[in-house]
Parts: C-alpha cells; structure tokens; sequence
C-alpha cells in the first residue's frame, strides 16, 4: 500500500507543479492590463477577454497558497500581485461591494449582485496578505468578511427577483462557503474567532441541511429546515454537498469533533451512492430528491470540480477515519476523473463532459472554470496522501 500511495503523491504533485499551474502562469496573465484571462481554448488560446469575479480572486487565492505552502517562489508571489493590484484598483463599487464582471480594462460589466464575489474576495487577500505581508491587503480581507457577515441574510440586496415574503428559502451555499471561509482568515481573525465562527457554520450545515433519512444535503430548505416541494426545494447538487464535507471535516479535526466527522463521511459516501451514474459512470451535476425531472437541463453533465471536490473528501474521510469504503470509491473516481478529464496532449482538464464521457466542448477555463478547483485538488489530494504515506511509514 506505501508504494501504491508514494505513486498516487507523484501523479497529483506532478500535475500540480510540472503540469496545471505552468498552463496558467503561460496562458492567463493580461501583461497589458492586469487580472487574468480565464476564457482559454484547450491549448490556451484566449477566446474572451471579461474578467469575472469569483475567477480572478481564485486565481490571486491559489497563487498566494502555493507561495505559503509549497515553496518561496517570487514567479508565483509575482502572479499573485499582478491580480490583487488590479482587483483593488478596478474591483470594488462604492461601498466596498464587489462587482460580478469587469472588461479587460478593469471596467465594470456586471453589479455587485453576487456575495460569492465578496466571499472569494475576502478568500483571496487574506492568503495573499500572508503571502506578500501587505497591511492593506489584510485590511481589505477583514473588511470585505465582515460584509459578507453583514449580507449573508440577504445576499443579493436590491438585485434579489424574488417577490418579497413569499416561499422564503435558505441557501446552503452561503453556509457552506463561510465554514470554509473563516478557516481562510484564521490569521487575521484570530484562532478563537475563526473558529467559532467556522464550527458555527459547521453545525448549520449539517443540523439544518442534511437530510436525516437520505443522509445527503439539500441546496435549499425551508426557515425551519422543513422541505419544500418544489424545483429548488427538491435540488441536490451532489458535488456541493460532497465539497462542503471536507470542509467540515477540517473544521471538526481541529476542533476535536470526532463524531461530526464520522458523519460527514457517511454523507460523502450516501451522496455518491444517490448520485453516481450506474450506467455511464460518473457524478451527476444536478439531481432531484424525488427522481422528478431536474429544472437544470445540463443535470446529467459531468463537471471536473465535482469530481475533484470528491477526491479530496475521499482521502480525507479515509485518512480521518480509516473507512475502507473512502478507499474503494477513492479508486473508482480517481480511474474516471484522470481518464475523462486530464488533457496529456496540451495540459490542464477538461471541464464539462456528456454523461458518456464524451467531451461537451473543449475549453480549459471560461466565466465558472479557472486556476481553481483543478490545482486546489491536486495540491489538497497531494497533502492527504503525503498524510497517509507517513502514516503508513509509522505503523
């Protein structure tokens, strides 16, 4: 098995390093006007110039945790700036809202309609705060958290479509990603702080959105947890629920929540049995608690961040537990994922295939695929298994 995990370590740090993030730091910069392209063709090609939100603080995010965690590398220190300094000059509105879209020149597309904007914003300056050690990227993290903590009630504001007081929903997402988040700015919260806020986080997730009969989460309940019979209420977003269990998962192994873990795992392992493809193989993207059509024509398509999400929360569960199960589908997802979406020929993945596999298009980054889930999972999977190979090398 020690030989078997030292392979695996090799084949996920080798894609990191030698494969993924070089196709980035070659095709994505604007060396004329700051931020990144995203929008590239398989072979890196830029087939759209836009800037989006979520993209580019990812990417300023990923650059930052290579440089505080893998190596002191200036080159990946100098990537990082070259979109922190455009975001900060282009980014924000007014009152320090984070718009959705900008052109290439750093003018605004899109309103600040979304807070995983801010989310990703805050994400992304509190790594690299750490990264560069600049006190205003640190302040510009803390303040833009604190208006996601002051939105998260009513994320979208004045551009929300709903009529007011009707078939209210909560959101899983937004949980989701502020567990994950406060961990993020551990450094500039504060241990106690961040923490509190994380296990808070984690708690909702899985007391207000885990389902106790299916064991797998909903992307929208009720106020009081109940569920609603209708598209958005019946929605399970399989790769979601499986990425906010690691989350929770690192939350409870620093904060000694044993039995919160063993949890998560078995939610991972109940929403790969209601959501893997028998047939086709594969992870489906949107599904429907009841079997119902899913509103979401694009609901049998099979996306690179799911599968990834999935193999962390695999070798983490597995790691954290010891569970044989993680283990087994760890192996199942690892033979399609680097089958199906792992580009040989010109680098990076692929990010949308038809449920048969097939290649829905050919693009290695658009308005939702960036220098993101693809690098993040690997950099993550490579840790775990590193874990696990000194684990082994104890016993």
């Amino acid at each position: 098995m020690s030989e078997k995990l030292k392979d695996l370590f090799q084949k996920y740090e080798n894609g990191l390093l030698k494969d993924v993030i070089p196709f980035w730091m070659q095709h994505s910069l604007d060396k004329e006007f700051g931020g990144y392209f995203t929008c590239l063709d398989r072979d890196g090609t830029v087939y759209d110039t836009d800037k989006f939100m979520w993209l580019q603080h990812r990417q300023v995010w990923m650059f930052s945790k290579l440089f505080n965690v893998i190596d002191k590398r200036s080159d990946w220190l100098d990537v990082a700036r070259h979109g922190a300094e455009f975001l900060r000059e282009h980014g924000m509105d007014g009152e320090g809202n984070w718009y959705f879209s900008l052109d290439r020149k750093g003018v605004p597309l899109t309103q600040p309609h979304s807070i995983f904007s801010d989310c990703f914003a805050a994400m992304g300056y509190a790594q690299y705060s750490m990264a560069s050690g600049e006190d205003w990227a640190r302040d510009l993290a803390l303040k833009t958290y604190q208006n996601v903590l002051k939105r998260q009630d009513n994320p979208k504001g004045k551009y929300d479509k709903s009529y007011p007081g009707t078939r209210q929903l909560r959101s899983f997402a937004i949980s989701m990603i502020l567990s994950n988040l406060a961990l993020e700015l551990e450094d500039i919260l504060g241990q106690d702080r961040a923490m509190e806020d994380a296990v808070k986080c984690a708690n909702l997730v899985m007391d207000t959105f885990v389902d106790e009969e299916l064991g797998i989460v909903f992307e929208q309940v009720a106020p009081d947890g109940s569920h609603v019979d209708c598209f958005d209420g019946r929605l399970i977003n399989p790769g979601h629920g499986i990425e906010a269990m690691w989350f929770i998962m690192s939350i409870c192994e620093r904060s000694g929540h044993r039995e919160m873990i063993d949890r998560a795992v078995e939610v991972v392992l109940n929403t790969l049995d209601f959501g893997w493809d028998k047939e086709c193989e594969g992870i489906y993207y949107f599904m429907d608690s009841k079997g119902c059509p899913p509103q979401q024509l694009e609901w049998n398509q099979k996306l690179w961040w799911v599968h990834l999400e999935t193999l962390i929360s695999l070798l983490k569960g597995y790691r954290l537990t010891g569970n044989e199960k993680c283990w087994s589908w760890f192996e199942k997802v690892h033979n399609y994922s680097w089958k199906n979406f792992a580009d040989p020929e010109y680098g990076e993945w692929f990010g949308y295939l038809m449920r048969d596999g097939s290649k829905l298009n050919t693009l290695k980054g658009g308005k939702w695929k960036g220098c993101f889930h693809v690098p993040r999972g690997l950099m993550v999977c490579a840790d775990e298994l590193q874990k696990l190979i000194q684990s082994a090398e104890k016993a």
